[in-house]
């Protein structure tokens, strides 16, 4: 499909607001499912770490699904795709308001939902990259945000609609608002030319004819066989010729002749076909060696090493407050009175604003946006080690809001992957990556929730929280420091596909 260059506006700006509206309605319950998850505690009484599992799955499930979801979007379209995958989502959380168990919660909620949201991520970030090229950072900053206030706005609205209707109500309240995403999804127009040439056949139609068995207008030996017999028999008895033992004897012997020639022709396109299956299947296979064989050299970089293991520690570490700071203020006995904002609300509109100043400090040239990442890894480590010591909800406001900044650190990491691996390899990088960030949200938080079930108390929870997220900050810190750059110097006596970092430096 030929596609026209992007307009960087117009219709473009229609494509931001419908995909920061799609985003926000279906990331604002699963950020949000710490306010749930306080109620499915009470409703069904498993153990924390067992309830955590809910949450988890719904907010990594999409990320482990990353490869699935771009191969849905580019063989359906970004269209077809979110209004689909907003069925998933409303579906999902109504599904959720009739669950008998948490085992049924971790299907309709964890599972479909979050495989909802992972396909309308992936059909957001591609329909707005098609529109936009010169301003394309800035249309992918004000849609990623939506998640963002998504969360901030659920979390007093959830809480609102469980005082009033209850649980289940909330979920069907919720999955029907859910539904507008289906309106959203319908305004996500392919940027298709109108005069472009018709689409290529698909690679089975490119296919020489003399690779296939069976032709549309070629005849079975025994089709061949019953008509020549038919028409030798019909021509026989218009010309009222009543030899018919001798029409019998020729009849076989032409027969028998067209069928060693049928079988003959038959057995090369047999032949023919299998060694262009052979072919095609050692051709397959030569991608997936080169596929893996390009996953070890991107594994050779000590930085993307590096960044792998920080990315996987930060999702086990950092993610967990989104999802228990409520019942960690609960736990720590603070008077609901107190509540002015709920915690959630509050990481969520700071995470916004964290997306949205580290997005543009990373535009500045004399900042290395790895050590901007690294900072803010170390510095969520430290919050993380703070929370123990919070007993009051201002002090747990603030940390809150301090993780929520912090959690923005999204918004460069894109940054950070490109300038580690390059542009060329950014795509294969990045998925890798994602699918360990998802592996790292589903299990974080009932790590968390395993740990106060052991201990019945959050602080060495948080304690192995910060650990995670420090130990991680610290590999990366190691791994991109500057008496590194002799190595990288080499870079250009290495082959072609070997990758290293060089530290930015302030031109």
């Amino acid at each position: 499909m030929v596609f026209r260059k992007p307009p960087d506006g117009g219709w473009g700006w229609v494509i931001v607001v419908v995909s920061f509206f799609t985003q926000f309605l279906c990331y604002g319950s699963p950020l949000a499912v710490g306010v749930l998850y306080l109620e499915w505690l009470d409703a069904f009484g498993e153990g924390k770490g067992k309830t955590a599992w809910v949450g988890s799955l719904a907010n990594g499930i999409g990320l482990l699904a990353s490869p699935v979801c771009s191969i849905c979007v580019s063989s359906f379209g970004a269209r077809p795709v979110a209004i689909f995958s907003g069925f998933m989502v409303a579906g999902g959380l109504m599904m959720s308001s009739f669950a008998p168990n948490i085992y049924f919660l971790y299907i309709s909620y964890g599972i479909v939902v979050g495989l909802g949201c992972g396909l309308l991520y992936t059909a957001t970030v591609t329909i707005t990259c098609h529109y936009f090229d010169r301003r394309r950072g800035l249309a992918l900053g004000l849609i990623s945000t939506g998640s963002s206030v998504g969360l901030f706005i659920y979390a007093a609205l959830q809480r609102e609609l469980i005082d009033l209707y209850g649980l289940d109500g909330c979920l069907l309240i919720v999955g029907a608002l859910s539904l507008n995403i289906l309106a959203c999804g319908s305004l996500m127009r392919p940027l298709e030319s109108s005069d472009s040439p018709p689409p290529e056949k698909a690679c089975v139609d490119k296919v020489p004819d003399q690779y296939f068995v069976y032709h549309e207008k070629d005849k079975t030996v025994e089709e061949n066989i019953s008509i020549l017999e038919k028409g030798y028999i019909d021509e026989k008895c218009a010309n009222n010729m009543p030899d018919y033992k001798q029409d019998n004897i020729l009849n076989k012997n032409v027969l028998s002749s067209i069928n060693v020639n049928e079988k003959d022709t038959y057995k090369k396109k047999v032949v023919e076909q299998t060694n262009f299956c052979k072919q095609l299947a050692k051709r397959k296979w030569q991608l997936y060696l080169n596929y893996w064989e390009e996953t070890v050299v991107l594994f050779k970089n000590k930085v993307f090493s590096a960044l792998f293991v920080a990315i996987l520690l930060f999702d086990i570490g950092g993610f967990p407050p989104s999802l228990l700071m409520e019942d960690v203020a609960r736990s720590a006995n603070i008077n609901e009175d107190d509540y002015h904002v709920p915690l959630i609300s509050i990481i969520g509109i700071m995470t916004a604003v964290g997306k949205l100043t580290l997005g543009i400090l990373a535009d500045f040239k004399w900042v290395n946006t790895l050590y901007l990442y690294v900072t803010t890894l170390l510095m969520t480590g430290v919050a993380l080690f703070a929370i123990p010591f919070a007993k009051s909800y201002l002090t747990l406001a603030m940390l809150s809001g301090i993780l929520g900044f912090l959690t923005g650190n999204w918004s460069i990491f894109p940054y950070v992957t490109t300038k580690t691996v390059g542009i060329e390899k950014l795509t294969h990088a990045y998925g890798i990556l994602m699918f360990f960030a998802g592996l790292g949200n589903s299990l974080g938080p009932p790590i968390v929730g395993w740990f106060y079930d052991w201990t019945q108390e959050y602080d060495t929870a948080f304690y192995f929280s910060g650990f995670c997220v420090l130990l991680g900050g610290f590999l990366l810190l190691l791994a991109a420091l500057p008496c590194w750059n002799a190595c990288t110097n080499q870079s250009s006596k290495l082959p072609p596909n070997t990758y290293s970092y060089k530290v930015a430096s302030s031109a």
